[in-house]
Parts: structure tokens; sequence; C-alpha cells
């Protein structure tokens, strides 16, 4: 799945040939700089480049959109960051914001509002199961063999979003074993990131969150843990890890699923 080279439009290039692309797919932090979440963002690249989307990305022009400096309490800084983008989004005249990570997703369509940047923004899964349900992107689910998954909630897809149904709706297509863990949906526990908890260290008590959470997953003996969001691949690939189980179980995200289904 990685050795099929395709080429990724770069907003600046497409408006210099005086072209317009639909969406702006943000890649976000994580997808430009975490090794592991590259995979991710190639994984829908693929797809987009499958399904022949009118997208393009900001390249070199994109910055962090600052939701990480709001939850850190930082709201010179976020509004620093957030000014600055919509101001490209601006000059580019993007309408349309589709995004991998469910931390952009929340902030883009929820709170560069106030500052004046109004957009129609899409999370990936939304727009994912939108193409499979019309037929667009023919999932073959027989690739998978019924493998049993199971799915984590990310706080900034579920509660923050209530989009509870578009990834389920997805894995059950994908595998006929579907499995749920026993705090899911509006109770699913939080992956121990949110908040910019990713960037601090823990702080005293019995048990981290993470843990917690990876021990959720392996009570439904799931082979693959399905996640949504970079800050939940992290931190449950580590708690499989710390729990030794990273050769039995995978974490992979939905996007690179559906790749493997249809062998993009």
């Amino acid at each position: 799945m990685e050795t099929r080279k395709i080429e990724v439009p770069v907003m600046a290039d497409l408006f210099a040939k005086g072209e317009k692309p639909e969406y702006l797919f943000w890649v976000g932090c994580a997808g430009a700089f975490d090794d592991r979440y590259k995979k991710v963002v190639r994984a829908f690249t693929r797809i987009l480049t499958h399904l022949n989307v009118s997208f393009a990305v900001l390249g070199k022009e994109e910055t962090c959109n600052g939701d990480p400096a709001r939850r850190a309490g930082n709201e010179m800084l976020y509004q620093m960051q957030a000014l600055q983008l919509i101001e490209i989004f601006r000059r580019y005249d993007v309408k349309k914001i589709i995004t991998i990570c469910p931390h952009c997703f929340n902030v883009f369509k929820n709170e560069y509002p106030d500052l004046g940047g109004k957009y129609e923004v899409v999370n990936y899964l939304q727009f994912l199961n939108k193409n499979i349900e019309e037929g667009n992107l023919k999932i073959d689910s027989t690739s998978l063999d019924n493998i049993s998954i199971t799915y984590h909630d990310p706080c900034y897809l579920g509660r923050a979003n209530e989009i509870y149904d578009e990834p389920r709706s997805i894995l059950k297509k994908l595998t006929g074993n579907f499995v749920e863990m026993h705090r899911n949906k509006s109770f699913a526990l939080c992956c121990g990131a949110g908040g910019a908890q990713m960037f601090k260290e823990a702080e005293k008590g019995n048990k981290e969150v993470f843990i917690e959470r990876t021990e959720d997953a392996l009570k439904t003996d799931a082979k693959v843990i399905a996640t949504a969001c970079p800050f939940c691949m992290t931190m449950l690939t580590d708690g499989l890890k710390y729990k030794n189980k990273e050769q039995e179980i995978r974490n992979l995200d939905i996007a690179e699923l559906i790749a493997q289904s249809i062998d993009l």
C-alpha cells in the first residue's frame, strides 16, 4: 500500500494555473510530522484520489491551527495562529475543509467562526461514510476475513460533535464481527491525551488513563482497535505496548482499514 506513488495537489500550484479545488484537505500537525500517522494521511489521500475528488493541501503554507495552544491556556497564541490561517484561507477562497484530526475538525467547525472563519467543515469519516452509502466507494468486507474489530470514540468526534454513527456504519460494512467496548459513544473514556495532556507529564494517580482505556479494548478480545484520531492512535498504541500486546492486536485507523479493503 505504501509503494504506489500519487501526486498530491498543492493549493498554491493550482491557483497559479487558475484552478480552484473543491476541498482543502487539512493534513494537520500529526499527519505532517508523526511517522505513524503519516500512513493514515497516505491512506486517506489514496482514497481521495481513487474517488477523483477535487482537493488540494496547503503544503508548506500549512501551520498549526492553534488548537493545542488554546487547550493549554495560551489564548493569545491561539488567536494569532487562527487569524494567520484565516487570512491564508481567504486568499485561496477556501469554502470546504476536510479534516482527519478530530481536534482540527472541532476548532475549525466550532471555534474559528468566532474569529470570522466560517467554512463547511467535514470530518473524513462523514465523507467516507457518505461515499460508501452513495455507492461511490465500494469496500470488500471479505478482505479483512471477518476479523473482530472494536472502536474507540475520540472525544472531539463523539461527545463534542456527536459523530457516533458514521464510524460504526463503516466498520460494520468492513466486518461482520464488530464488537463494542463496555464504555462507548457518549460514555466512552478519553484516551488520556485530550486537553493538551498529550504534551505534559502524567499527574499523580493510581493508573494512567491510556492504560485504563486500553484495558477496555482488550476486554472485547478484538484483534483490531480502530481509531479515528492521531492522539488516540498514539495513546492506544502505547497502551498495547505497555500490555505486551502489540504483536497480537493492531491499532489501525478507519481510513487504513478501508484502503486495505479496496487494495489501494
